[in-house]
């Protein structure tokens, strides 16, 4: 049995039916379609997103719905970054409206985001020191990225924050590169 998250079973099930729904007639295909993320700093998280990741700005929205306004008290502005079919949704709130999460508070605990080659994978490493060490965004952690590992099955990766302190893990799938 393989060892990648991504390809792990539990022990005596069978992986072709590990998703399936009980009831075919009730199974609805789904696929992801943005990474929402918060800010108190738009520019700050624009400018890294795009020299980070290569996003740019596809659109923005400046005026929302009642039930945004009571999900996302304070919030101002939402711009779309994106790069191809990969999108993040950057919604900027007032600092004043922050509910910070308590420490045991349940999370997403990281984003994965595959890239086509290793070599793409160690250049987006370095990048991320080079903007780090540059000093243009400011960074809520200031860890630097890990090593770039390589498990059993020839999957590399390495972990980093953002700029908001979320982690990201960049891999590099080889049997299934993009």
């Amino acid at each position: 049995m393989s060892t990648h998250p991504a390809r792990m079973s539990s022990p005596g099930t069978d992986e072709s039916s590990v998703c399936e729904s009980p009831d075919a007639r009730t199974s609805v295909a789904i696929r992801p379609h943005h990474i929402a993320i918060e800010t108190f700093d738009l520019e700050n998280s624009m400018a890294w997103y795009g020299a980070f990741l290569d996003c740019r700005a596809a659109w923005s929205l400046a005026t929302f719905s009642e039930t945004t306004h009571s999900r996302l008290p304070g919030i101002s502005r939402l711009v779309e970054m994106r790069n191809g079919d990969v999108r993040f949704h950057i919604f900027e709130r007032q600092p004043t409206a922050s509910r910070p999460c308590a420490p045991d508070a349940l999370q997403f605990q990281h984003i994965a985001l595959a890239v086509a080659t290793d070599r793409d994978l160690r250049a987006l490493r370095d990048r991320w020191l080079d903007l780090f060490a540059a000093g243009h965004h400011t960074f809520v952690r200031s860890e630097p990225p890990t090593e770039i590992v390589t498990d059993a099955d020839g999957v590399q990766n390495f972990y980093c924050y953002d700029v908001h302190g979320l982690e990201l893990e960049l891999t590099y799938l080889p049997e299934v590169s993009t």
